[in-house]
């Protein structure tokens, strides 16, 4: 008799606490919140942050300056209080952060091997804080894969 490999579905709310506007680097607050993906030897992961004004991206995470970087980048191209944006109810930073977050967006699919992130040497998963006060997020992360 042939040993068929069980498919292990997973899926947990993660909360972050509020961080302040920036690109932080959140993979073991991520991983930490999944002790079943022990369980997985090969599958996938998805990563899904559930607001509007905050994103996530995968990128270094070694140095602090590419993280500073992006920042710089992101809040010269776009700026806030920028007199074309019309929605501004919520403050000058509003607009601008959801503009931020849907080119970055909302999700990542990262692989997962012998119950890890299978992310490269240097890579890790960013919160993107657009808002100066965002507060707490919320990412919800389905794993799925064999034993």
């Amino acid at each position: 008799m042939l040993d068929c490999p069980v498919v292990i579905w997973l899926q947990e709310e993660v909360r972050l606490p509020a961080f302040p506007r920036g690109f932080h680097l959140v993979t073991r607050e991520v991983e930490s919140a999944l002790p079943d993906l022990a369980r997985i030897s090969v599958g996938v992961a998805h990563v899904f942050i559930r607001h509007t004004s905050a994103s996530l991206t995968l990128n270094e995470n070694a140095s602090p300056d590419v993280r500073r970087d992006f920042a710089a980048w992101f809040d010269r191209a776009v700026p806030d209080g920028a007199e074309y944006f019309s929605h501004t109810l919520e403050g000058d930073d509003d607009m601008p952060a959801h503009v931020k977050s849907s080119l970055l967006g909302s999700s990542l699919t990262v692989p997962v091997t012998d119950g890890r992130f299978a992310l490269g040497t240097w890579q890790g998963i960013y919160l993107c804080e657009h808002r100066d006060s965002g507060g707490p997020r919320t990412l919800t992360v389905t794993a799925f894969g064999s034993d």
